[in-house]
């Protein structure tokens, strides 16, 4: 009797390993950096490409960039001091927080294209050697070439709330316009 329970045993723990690898998401060459000249400093991108997607980054930032009704909620999900103010305001006036961009992701060149395009990374407070999406997909926390999952590559979605604690989009409530 024990035989066939270590039989069965075993069979269920090679079925489960081959479910949960069938199910692991395909990865994508990427490149990540923290900073511009990070990228400018690896002899395997060219410095044209480093500055184009950086800019695009910078640009995406404001957008998709997490929202927050408080400053204290911000650096709650990412970290003392890691917050700014949004050129957004509320629809009562009140302003409203972000998180400090940290990184940026680009695609790799294949054949003269880019696979995907560039958008900002930032470190939650609970595990800041991570980068992350704005749409909150992990990337990892090695810098340079590497490969991420291909969901966080997915352009992020503009972000039209704020959040109210609890990170990434747990309650949110819509915000006005941009400050001018």
């Amino acid at each position: 009797m024990k035989r066939r329970n270590s039989i069965g045993g075993a069979l269920l723990l090679g079925v489960s390993l081959i479910a949960l690898s069938a199910c692991e998401e395909p990865k994508v060459d990427a490149a990540v950096f923290e900073n511009l000249q990070q990228c400018i400093d690896d002899p395997g991108v060219p410095s044209q490409q480093c500055e184009q997607s950086y800019k695009e980054a910078r640009a995406q930032h404001t957008a998709v960039a997490p929202k927050y009704s408080s400053q204290a909620d911000c650096q709650a999900d990412f970290g003392a001091g890691r917050c700014e103010k949004s050129p957004y305001r509320t629809s009562s006036g009140g302003s409203v927080f972000m998180p400090l961009m940290m990184g940026y992701m680009m695609g790799s060149m294949i054949g003269g294209r880019r696979s995907m395009m560039s958008q900002p990374l930032y470190r939650s407070a609970k595990n800041p050697k991570s980068f992350r999406t704005a749409d909150n997909r992990n990337v990892g926390s090695t810098t340079g070439r590497t490969r991420v999952a291909s969901s966080a590559t997915r352009r992020p979605s503009f972000k039209s709330s704020t959040i109210r604690r609890g990170g990434f989009g747990a309650s949110a409530r819509r915000f006005g316009s941009a400050a001018t």
